[in-house]
């Protein structure tokens, strides 16, 4: 079976990361695609609970039958290579692509092993509007970036919000008064 596997932070998840895997499964040959949030961020960073974190992403995600959220980090180490590893243990019968922005392919040089997690499960990279670089591929995904949704959320934009953020995940935000 083809999975696509879109690992990240979601922190929170963003209409920017359901048009990735809106993409991801109308041009590629996958018949799932796993999100997986990280436990913990790999240059520790803050991060919303982690619970939180799954939650907001099977929100935003409901609408796609072929996508499952995991929970595999919960009890990792946060290295891409650990986790694919772990889910190719888990599920022999896989074979693994890495769904990846360009702006994260343009760090990889920081990625514990990248060759390995490469050889693994060969990445789709998605060009992302303001990243540019000599391996970036031309944009398919608008600049909408986590940090800015924060500063949003702490501001209480809502109406600014509306854009950028699925109404479901902005609703559990509300609730749980995250990152207030």
């Amino acid at each position: 079976m083809n999975v696509a596997i879109f690992g990240g932070s979601f922190n929170p998840p963003h209409a920017s990361h359901v048009l990735a895997i809106a993409y991801v499964l109308a041009t590629t040959d996958v018949e799932r695609l796993v999100v997986v949030p990280a436990h913990k961020h790999p240059f520790a960073k803050h991060l919303a609970p982690f619970e939180d974190r799954v939650r907001m992403c099977e929100l935003a995600t409901a609408i796609f039958p072929s996508v499952e959220v995991s929970r595999i980090e919960r009890d990792l180490d946060g290295l891409t290579l650990h986790t694919l590893e772990a889910m190719q243990r888990e599920h022999p019968d896989w074979k693994m692509r890495l769904v990846m922005g360009a702006d994260i392919l343009l760090e990889a040089d920081k990625w514990f092993r990248f060759d390995d997690v490469k050889k693994l499960a060969p990445p789709i990279v998605l060009g992302r509007a303001g990243v540019h670089g000599t391996s970036a591929p031309t944009p398919i995904l608008p600049e909408i970036s986590s940090t800015r949704v924060r500063e949003l959320l702490a501001a209480k934009d809502w109406d600014a919000l509306e854009p950028l953020v699925p109404r479901a995940v902005i609703e559990h935000i509300r609730a749980k008064n995250l990152y207030a």
